[in-house]
Order: structure tokens, then C-alpha cells, then sequence
């Protein structure tokens, strides 16, 4: 990975197209999030200390942005929807793994090391745009996109928070007209991933962690902040902003938003909506490895191509 320095200090990964900054806090905590190629316009008056940030899975998107570009990438042959099912169950056993060890993420985090191991930034971009099109823009809850709007309208910046690679992230806030994303982070060398991260999963206090830097960074007064989520897994983040806002929420947000007394936004209509291949917690790094597995398959099969 090619670094360069950046404001405060941080460092810049430059490859190709991407721009990712990389920020590791006094106790060692590391972040990275990237802007979308082209901002948002800007507004008369813009608010420079204000921001918002979305969650993405059930909260800006119906499911887990990773099972859309997974059933993408099964629709163009990289894998079967065999394997999809398989990963799925996978998925689900892991996610009870994580519950009996409280948390424990190292299997997480080790799962999550391969994932798109040797593919090249721009392919995973360019196939995030078409699968975004194609799978995750009917599933973009108008509600949530209207709250993300509303907050652009008075100026401020708006991030997308997810666990899923830190391109996807920026390219779904792209295409939703957003400021930028933050995400997990990959190591890149020579414009392909290595397999390594940088930092950790952008999971539970992790979204916290980063968006504490961020705002250092950008110089945004946290208390005048709005964060949305659907999990209480994203209870640190939520309690890190001054408005904190439940989106969608499970049953364990619900309780935590009436006891707290937070605002509360449904959008789902009649039953609940089904939430589809979500990961929570370490469940995320076990979807992201099988998906890894596939397109390594895939790559001893036929290598993508440009």
C-alpha cells in the first residue's frame, strides 16, 4: 500500500482510483473511510460541525449490501447460488459461534483477512456499480434516503457506516449523491488487495472508534451529530452523537431507544420486512470470507476481466 501524508497527520492510501484515509487514534485504534469521486453540491450555507451517519444494512438498505453483491457476483457465474445457500448457513452457525465466545472477533477478523484476495480495486468497484444498479437501489428505504437528503439540504455531510470493504461503501454513497463512506479497510498493493486489513472490522465500537476520528479530522462537533442504525449492535455509535436515531430497529434497539428516549423511524410497511443474509456482529467476517472462497474459485477458473 502506497501511503502519502494527509491533514492531522493521517495517512492517505492512494491506488489507482482509490483514496482511502487511513486515522489511528491515540490508543491504537484504526479507521479509514473514503470520500464519493464527486461531492455533493454544495449549499449556500454550508454547516461545517454537523454531520449524519447512516448505517447501511436494514437501516439506509433492505439486507446486507454484502449478500446483494454476493448475489450479484453469483448472476454473472462467479459463483452458484449453491454456494450463496451454503455461505448463508454458514453464516448463521457463525453467528451463534459469536454469541456463546461474547463478541470474541478474532475468527471474524482472521475470516475476513482473504477476502478478495488478488482482485484489483477497479474490478471490485466497477462490479460494486453494476450490482448497486441492478440488486441494492430497489431495496434503498425511500424513509431513510429522505432523512440522509434532509441533512444534505441543511448543509451538512452525510456518511455511509458499514462493515463491508470501504469501496463498497463509496460507491453505494455515490450513487445515492452522499459525502463518502466509512468502511473496513483492505491493504492495497499495486491496485490489487492483499488480503490483510488495515485496522480492524468496521463492526460494533469499531463504527464508534471511526467516527470519533472522523470527526476529529473534519472538525465536527460530535453533539450536533445525527446517527442512524437498525442494531443495537451500533448502540456505541448511536451513543456517541447528539442525536441518535433508531431506524428500522430490532427488538433490543427498540427498548434501548424507549429507555433512552431517542427518536424512532419505521419504515417498514405491514410485516416486518424479512432481513435477509444480515450479518451481526462476527457474522460479517464469515459471509465476506465465503464470498472470498468463491471468487478465488472463480479466479483458478477464469480470471475477471478489465
Amino acid at each position: 500500500m502506497q501511503g502519502v501524508r494527509g491533514r492531522r497527520g493521517e495517512e492517505v492510501a492512494v491506488t489507482g482510483t482509490r483514496k482511502v484515509t487511513v486515522s489511528t487514534d491515540v490508543h491504537g485504534h484504526t479507521a479509514g473511510w473514503a470520500e464519493t469521486p464527486e461531492a455533493p453540491p454544495a449549499t449556500p450555507t454550508p454547516d461545517l460541525s454537523g454531520a449524519a451517519f447512516f448505517d447501511v444494512d436494514n437501516t439506509m438498505m433492505q439486507g446486507a449490501s454484502i449478500y446483494w453483491f454476493a448475489r450479484g457476483l453469483a448472476a454473472r457465474k462467479y459463483f452458484t447460488t449453491g454456494d450463496l445457500a451454503r455461505f448463508a448457513w454458514q453464516q448463521a452457525k457463525f453467528r451463534l459461534l459469536a454469541t456463546e465466545h461474547a463478541g470474541d472477533m478474532s475468527q471474524a477478523k482472521e475470516a475476513a483477512l482473504a477476502f478478495i484476495q488478488g482482485w484489483r480495486v477497479d474490478d471490485v468497484e466497477r462490479l460494486a456499480e453494476e450490482i448497486f444498479d441492478e440488486l441494492m437501489a430497489p431495496r434503498i428505504w425511500a424513509g431513510t434516503r429522505r432523512l440522509a437528503q434532509q441533512h444534505l439540504a441543511a448543509g451538512q455531510r452525510v456518511w455511509l457506516v458499514s462493515a463491508a470493504p470501504v469501496e463498497i461503501g463509496r460507491v453505494i454513497a455515490a450513487r445515492l449523491g452522499l459525502t463518502g463512506a466509512i468502511g473496513t479497510v483492505a491493504e492495497v498493493r499495486d491496485g490489487a488487495y492483499t488480503g490483510r486489513l488495515v485496522g480492524d472490522l468496521m463492526h460494533g465500537p469499531a463504527k464508534a472508534e471511526a467516527v470519533t476520528q472522523l470527526a476529529a479530522v473534519e472538525g465536527l462537533d460530535l453533539s450536533r451529530c445525527a446517527a442512524y442504525s437498525d442494531s443495537a449492535n451500533d448502540l456505541p455509535m448511536l451513543s456517541a452523537v447528539g442525536r441518535p436515531v433508531a431506524v428500522n430497529p430490532d427488538a433490543a434497539l427498540l427498548r434501548q431507544a424507549r429507555t433512552r428516549g431517542w427518536e424512532v423511524r419505521d419504515f417498514r410497511t405491514g410485516r416486518r420486512a424479512v432481513k435477509i443474509a444480515v450479518p451481526s456482529t462476527a457474522a460479517a467476517g464469515l459471509l465476506a470470507a465465503t464470498v472470498t472462497a468463491a471468487l478465488a474459485l472463480h479466479r483458478r477458473r477464469q480470471p475477471p476481466t478489465p
